[in-house]
């Protein structure tokens, strides 16, 4: 079994798309109005509209209500990316400035404009290093 993607509901496709344009430097692929994928080496993060979820069974999922899940990026310098972070046009709601963890990973904490969290993350410690190569 292979993870292949996470994907977040929203009510607003395109606002997220252009705010993850942003902050991922990557470029959307829209095969659907209501649907948009960021395609990454490891896994692909995919946005849907709410109306999507009819295909799925209304209710299912809640637009702009996640207070559970963190959206996890690896980057190679979590410091130059809060830099770069607080300088775009759509600035993220920074939840925690980069911070060393516990586990050997350098953190930054967002929001997304849904309220959506997302983790900046680069390892510095050896075991983090080692974890992260298996």
């Amino acid at each position: 079994m292979q993870l292949a993607s996470v994907r977040v509901i929203t009510n607003d496709v395109n606002r997220l798309v252009q705010f993850y344009e942003q902050v991922t430097g990557l470029e959307a692929r829209r095969p659907a109005e209501q649907f948009a994928e960021f395609a990454g080496q490891s896994c692909t993060l995919a946005i849907g509209s709410a109306e999507t979820m009819t295909l799925f069974g209304a209710g299912a999922a809640v637009p702009e209500s996640n207070r559970t899940a963190i959206l996890e990026f690896l980057v190679e310098d979590v410091d130059r990316e809060y830099v770069r972070l607080t300088g775009l046009e759509l600035a993220p709601e920074i939840v925690q400035q980069p911070t060393t963890m516990p586990w050997g990973n350098r953190s930054l904490l967002f929001r997304d404009p849904d309220g959506n969290l997302v983790n900046y993350f680069t390892p510095v410690s050896e075991d983090a290093r080692a974890r992260l190569a298996r």
